[in-house]
């Protein structure tokens, strides 16, 4: 209909650096999100589009977005994929529309603005004319503004790589339980039909981490792809025994034991429990046998991927 635009509500979410020290993932990672419970939405406003572009080379084509292009009191997050695109968009954008590409009337400023950045090819205003545009000068022009410095980044012990070690499996758990039957059933089925032409053995795999997200997630998934998962893991062991996670957002679950059987599993490192390092192929302790074997899932028996 004339006149209806679409448009969307526009939400940010807010945490502290209080929070972030310790929060129990790593709060830039990109594939987690923020829970909504914790940290609500915040409203800011409606973005519509209302408007055809008059001239879609002019205003569409020659287009430049940035992510490093902020304001004062706006920085940056140490998200990798954000630290990535600061630099590669603008690079890409320098590649497609020359170096002064914010001079293009649709990626121009609207309000006076103040840069040593001078020359390049298609520079199409005065240059800054005979302005000086070094520093330091006697002028005291371009002088650096400590109110608009990036804070200083704390930084604790030693510093070489960040790595987080998280959870990869608690939040689409969480998200697997919450779906009715239905919509996991719709779940299962466009998964298979996404990996229908993939070779087995990595079916196997995406079986296998669904199922350390949630047992039912993986056999649903398993059924859908025509694959039994006692055909891929052999039939599931009859005993159990209590598992503890890791984190603050863990939990102890009953899953299967068999001492004939390896398993994968990610735990904590205790007499009858197997940890991650007795899965990567360290010998566990075993409650009640004092004999080091070592549990090896590629090598060994037969695994069985469990969810804790």
């Amino acid at each position: 209909m004339p006149g209806d635009f679409p448009r969307w509500t526009f939400f940010i979410q807010v945490i502290t650096e209080a929070q972030a020290k310790t929060h129990r993932h790593n709060p830039f990672d990109l594939s987690k999100v923020w829970p909504k419970a914790e940290y609500p939405l915040i409203g800011v406003g409606v973005m519509e589009l209302n408007r055809w572009p008059d001239n879609y080379f002019a205003e569409v084509e020659q287009a430049a977005f940035g992510p490093s292009n902020v304001v004062p009191s706006i920085s940056f997050s140490p998200d990798r994929m954000l630290q990535a695109r600061l630099f590669a968009y603008n690079d890409t954008v320098r590649y497609r529309l020359g170096v002064n590409f914010y001079q293009i009337p649709v990626n121009a400023p609207k309000c006076p603005y103040m840069s040593y950045h001078r020359d390049g090819k298609m520079r199409v205003d005065s240059n800054l004319g005979g302005t000086t545009s070094f520093n330091p000068n006697s002028a005291g022009l371009w002088d650096n503004q400590p109110d608009f410095a990036e804070p200083p980044l704390p930084i604790e012990s030693e510093a070489a790589h960040y790595n987080a070690d998280d959870d990869h499996w608690e939040q689409p758990r969480n998200l697997f339980r919450l779906m009715t039957p239905a919509q996991q059933l719709l779940l299962f089925e466009n998964t298979a039909r996404a990996m229908g032409d993939a070779r087995r053995h990595i079916k196997e795999r995406h079986i296998a981490n669904c199922l350390r997200a949630d047992p039912a997630y993986g056999e649903g998934v398993a059924r859908a792809l025509g694959l039994k998962i006692g055909d891929i893991y052999g039939d599931p062991p009859a005993r159990h025994v209590s598992v503890a996670g890791r984190g603050s957002g863990a939990r102890s679950e009953s899953l299967p034991l068999d001492s004939n059987r390896s398993r994968s599993i990610s735990g904590t490192r205790e007499i009858g429990f197997y940890s991650k390092k007795s899965a990567m192929g360290f010998p566990p302790r075993r409650a009640g046998n004092s004999a080091q074997k070592a549990i090896r899932g590629q090598r060994v028996g037969q695994k069985w991927p469990v969810s804790l």
